[in-house]
């Protein structure tokens, strides 16, 4: 009977349980790369599709920022006049990219509705992505009264000269481009986070 020293059990374990590889599709990582390259850079949008839900965002400056940036995660935040609550968290994860909406307060603490978004269907292009509502934003949505937004899809174009964000559902169009020819000065630090 052939003895396992202990040596080979704790590699076995090790290996049993190592995360898996990012499997990112070359378009994704292509996409991802060509967001990241506007690292450390703020940029003015306009609201270019929309409708009453929007309103919001109307007169306000809208201004991203791509503002931390690692191997496996961006991190843009998206400031609406003096309103800095939202993030935009794209990541590489074994099953492709990840849209997550960072919402936060004032005062730092999470919003009841955080973190909702969605995982890529497909591979996608070097400059476009969609992200499909998850389970989890779902989940979310219909614990927060907002069951209008259980079809949410975001895109996102990252092109030379512009990026654009846009939010499609049925009845609902909305859609903000970015002018990335002319960086302008850098928003505050987003609401909870340093």
């Amino acid at each position: 009977m052939k003895t396992i020293k202990y040596s080979q059990i704790a590699l076995l374990a090790a290996t049993s349980f190592a995360l898996p590889a990012m499997a990112v599709t070359s378009e994704q990582s292509a996409f991802f790369d060509n967001l990241a390259a506007h690292c450390g850079k703020a940029f003015e949008g306009t609201v270019t599709a929309g409708n009453s839900a929007d309103s919001a965002f109307s007169g306000k400056k809208l201004i991203m920022h791509v503002r931390e940036c690692s191997d496996t995660v961006l991190k843009v935040p998206f400031h609406v006049g003096d309103d800095h609550s939202r993030t935009w968290v794209i990541t590489k994860t074994q099953y492709g990219l990840h849209l997550a909406h960072d919402h936060r307060h004032k005062d730092g603490c999470e919003d009841k509705v955080t973190m909702y978004g969605g995982m890529t269907a497909d591979m996608g292009s070097a400059t476009e992505q969609s992200f499909p509502v998850d389970a989890y934003s779902i989940n979310n949505f219909r614990e927060n009264g907002l069951d209008v937004s259980v079809t949410n899809v975001w895109h996102m174009y990252v092109k030379p000269q512009e990026f654009t964000y846009r939010l499609t559902r049925e009845n609902r169009d909305f859609r903000v481009d970015f002018d990335l020819t002319k960086p302008v000065d850098l928003p505050p630090v987003p609401w909870g986070h340093k």
